[in-house]
């Protein structure tokens, strides 16, 4: 038996409460190191500190702004050569194998190269980000489009439907499930390539921050960006899924598809 929501609320704060008790008591016994393992206490003090001084506000618009742009210039990108891919065999073909050899290629290691092109701005993190977040969307797409049932597809041709208007009702509706299954990994990836971009260059953001502290082997200031990271991080996937809810509202819930 699932439980409830508002339980469901009451469990996960449980837990990380526990989580934060147990990193406590085993760095405060010395069990674990507080020099490497950091002290929670004082890592949540330090966010404390980085919120109510204004200091963090900066580096985290300047870290959204980079995450945005990626996601959303990675994910028109993902779309519309996904699509165009997808409908057109041969073209299909003839990229095949050089979209295969890209999305092999470990992107961070291009991390340098947007640098010395882009300069260590916020369009170099943009960059890396899109070549993260792309390949997500464009093979989620693609495979959206390929699963459209025949029949459906040759019941409106017999109907008369144009291209476009197969491209509007049918096949866009079908990559629609498939592009937002894939905008919760997209969005993360969008994250990740600007924190790692800050990381290896920037004078600014929230990757910033942590390699200034790692810097000085203040590991309590680190914790405190990677905590301030991942609430971050859920942040933007709580709007993706809102966004989701809102988007596919003709999308049956799961309770009214499964077999009684």
């Amino acid at each position: 038996m699932k439980p409830d929501q508002q339980n469901l609320w009451i469990y996960q704060l449980l837990l990380l409460i526990a989580v934060f008790v147990i990193w406590h008591a085993l760095t405060a016994t010395g069990i674990l190191p507080p020099f490497f393992f950091g002290r929670p206490l004082i890592v949540l003090q330090k966010i404390w500190e980085w919120f109510a001084s204004g200091k963090i506000y900066m580096h985290l618009a300047i870290t959204l702004v980079e995450t945005v742009l990626a996601f959303v210039a990675g994910t028109v990108l993902g779309l519309g050569i996904g699509l165009w891919l997808a409908l057109s065999p041969t073209a299909s073909a003839l990229f095949d194998p050089y979209i295969k050899a890209v999305n092999s290629m470990p992107r961070v290691i291009l991390a340098p190269i947007f640098a010395v092109w882009f300069g260590l701005g916020i369009w170099s993190k943009v960059a890396l980000g899109v070549t993260l977040v792309f390949f997500i969307v464009f093979f989620n797409v693609y495979q959206g489009v390929k699963e459209v049932s025949p029949v459906v597809l040759n019941n409106a041709r017999m109907l008369g439907a144009t291209s476009r208007q197969l491209l509007r009702s049918v096949y866009l509706p079908s990559a629609t499930s498939w592009v937002f299954s894939s905008l919760h990994t997209a969005v993360g990836m969008a994250f990740v390539g600007a924190v790692v971009g800050e990381y290896l260059g920037s004078a600014a953001g929230v990757g910033y921050l942590i390699l200034q502290a790692e810097s000085v082997f203040d590991i309590n200031t680190v914790f405190a960006g990677i905590l301030v990271l991942t609430g971050f991080a859920l942040a933007l996937d709580g709007l993706v899924t809102l966004a989701e809810k809102r988007l596919l509202v003709w999308r049956p819930a799961q309770s009214e598809t499964e077999p009684l």
